[in-house]
């Protein structure tokens, strides 16, 4: 069994390395329809998974210069609370009955079709966001909390949103602001929104670590190759694949 795990960790990394979009949106489904994983604890030990790798993103584009740390404090006004408010509502319902599991798939099948939407249209996006739809700087503000609002929830609840969709938002919102930075302040934010939804978890008692070491032996050295495949690899073939597998995990898990 382990070496399934590791198998699936290596495969979401590749495509995390390759497309930058895949980690959420596969491991945890492919842990609840594949290995039958409770999925409160398939999300909770994602949610820890994904504040390690991406915390390794933090350092590459902070050297970079690839964050806008003001639009992060934005996003975090909103994520942070809002994961906590999760939480606390997962902490007041049993998340082993058959209600809570149900809620948890439904979300996180609505939320696999959000993404896959997300990923079909981001070079649309990134050609056409040019221009600017919220006019004034407090605008801006109160959309980027907003949109850390509802990607906070819905990470905590799914693991799913903090990549494609909070990148598909944020270009919207800073059209003028390249995708680079864009995709290294995304990074930025869902490490501390992780790592809080994650402990979150870890207090529910939906975390496993076993489980976690497992699946980072096999996501490191994926993402590494994936990375260095990147340049040799049609993107769009890989987005249209990873779109087409999203869609039908995602209706898979809203109508089972």
């Amino acid at each position: 069994m382990d070496i399934g795990f590791i198998l699936s960790g290596f495969i979401v990394g590749l495509l995390v390395g390759l497309t930058g979009v895949g980690g959420g949106s596969l491991m945890t489904p492919i842990l609840v329809l594949f290995f039958h994983i409770k999925p409160a604890l398939a999300v909770g030990t994602d949610l820890l998974y994904a504040s390690v790798t991406k915390s390794v993103g933090i350092f590459a584009h902070g050297k970079l210069g690839n964050i806008d740390w003001k639009i992060v404090k934005r996003l975090m006004v909103g994520s942070i609370p809002a994961s906590i408010l999760t939480t606390f509502y997962l902490r007041q319902i049993d998340i082993a009955s058959t209600g809570a599991v149900d809620i948890i798939k439904f979300y996180l099948g609505v939320a696999l079709l959000l993404t896959s939407v997300a990923v079909i249209f981001r070079p649309y996006l990134i050609e056409r966001s040019k221009v600017t739809l919220l006019k004034s700087d407090s605008a801006i503000a109160i959309a980027t909390i907003l949109l850390g609002l509802v990607l906070g929830g819905l990470v905590t609840l799914t693991s799913v949103g903090a990549g494609a969709l909070g990148v598909t938002a944020l270009l919207l919102i800073y059209p003028r602001i390249g995708i680079t930075k864009i995709v290294g302040t995304d990074i930025a934010h869902a490490v501390p929104l992780t790592l809080v939804a994650g402990l979150g978890h870890v207090s529910l008692g939906t975390v496993d670590y076993s489980l976690l070491g497992v699946l980072l032996i096999g996501s490191i050295p994926g993402i590494y190759i994936g990375s260095h495949l990147s340049s040799k690899v049609s993107e769009q073939s890989v987005r249209y694949v990873l779109a087409l597998i999203l869609i039908y995990v995602g209706q898979k898990l809203i109508f089972h």
